[in-house]
């Protein structure tokens, strides 16, 4: 529950986003702000890895998310950018139906949740309605297809033993790196002339939509997985249209309204399912039981009409039904307990 809550506060952060990232593209550019966004957020994070030595494995899984998250901001700004916000909120909202394509497994119940969540975003986008798709278009779907691949990554190969501060940190590091050398000589330029609020929205940017966001977003799918988490974070336009309503004026329609309530109803159904499936696909562990030898085979079917059959108790004392009669053998007089073996590792 704690984690679904987070990654719901993850989606609100990133609807609420667009506001400040829209008044700093505007001024300083995409690669400016992205550049200044990694900077803050490595320099917020690094002071984390004092005590920290990443090893071999963490710096690689690091570094190849660190490329994958680069490459879902870019992709994102300038499709935003380059397209209507109709066609990049059904786009990106693809991803919701794309993680669980990459990862497999799921019933086919679990597709029509998100099916439902995807079409709730096309009627809470839909506006004037979608238009001829465009190179912006293009760009919003590879951004869904690159983030649910990243989605997808973080859950499978962060391992236990991994460090989620150190991964986070790595993922920012990569970014400031790559869109420092992009922004290049524009970035010292733009900076001068920044007031204070953009700085402002340089910081909420930095600090909540990337490093408590990106934190959280892996915390939480390693705890869970890929596919719960991108139904949850699949709510962001839903968040982006309550904001834009509250904050920027903007007024709410009856489509969209239904379109919101599609979007919740889908992400519910399909938490319920994938819940309910990942559960069942658990491993069931039997329990040793001290002093019980197991069984040879299954209990013939003679005896279960026996008294306490099937309802075998040790720490209850059955003198009318022995234990060979369950298809037990009861340890030799004279012979030590046998104590219970280790159990699994933590």
């Amino acid at each position: 529950m704690t984690g679904d809550l987070l990654l719901l506060a993850v989606a609100v952060i990133w609807g609420s986003s667009y506001l400040a990232a829209k008044t700093l593209v505007v001024v300083a550019g995409v690669l400016v702000v992205l550049a200044l966004r990694y900077l803050v957020s490595m320099a917020a994070m690094l002071p984390l890895m004092i005590r920290r030595r990443p090893g071999p494995g963490e710096l690689r899984v690091g570094l190849l998310l660190g490329c994958t998250q680069a490459a879902v901001l870019v992709l994102e700004t300038y499709g935003v950018s380059l397209t209507s916000a109709t066609n990049a909120g059904v786009l990106i909202s693809l991803t919701i139906l794309l993680t669980p394509l990459m990862q497999g497994g799921l019933p086919p119940r679990f597709f029509l949740a998100a099916g439902a969540a995807t079409g709730g975003v096309v009627l809470l986008v839909a506006g004037p309605g979608l238009r001829t798709p465009s190179a912006g278009d293009a760009l919003m779907l590879a951004a869904a297809v690159v983030r649910a691949a990243h989605v997808t990554l973080s859950g499978r190969l962060s391992r236990p033993a991994y460090d989620t501060v150190t991964l986070t940190t790595l993922q920012t590091v990569v970014g400031a790196v790559v869109f420092t050398v992009a922004a290049g000589p524009a970035l010292l330029p733009a900076v001068a002339g920044f007031g204070a609020g953009e700085w402002l929205g340089v910081l909420y940017l930095a600090l909540c939509c990337s490093v408590f966001a990106f934190v959280v977003q892996l915390w939480a799918v390693r705890r869970t997985s890929a596919t719960r988490a991108s139904l949850l974070l699949g709510t962001e336009p839903v968040w982006a249209v309550l904001i834009g309503v509250s904050l920027g004026g903007e007024h709410l329609t009856a489509l969209a309204t239904a379109g919101i309530g599609l979007v919740l109803a889908g992400t519910w159904w399909g938490q319920r399912i994938e819940r309910a499936h990942r559960s069942r696909a658990e491993p069931h562990v039997p329990i040793r039981v001290p002093g019980v030898v197991e069984p040879d085979g299954p209990v013939d079917a003679a005896d279960a009409h026996l008294p306490g059959a099937g309802e075998l108790r040790p720490d209850v004392a059955r003198d009318d039904v022995p234990l060979s009669a369950v298809g037990f053998r009861q340890r030799p007089s004279g012979l030590p307990a046998e104590q219970p073996g280790p159990g699994p590792h933590p």
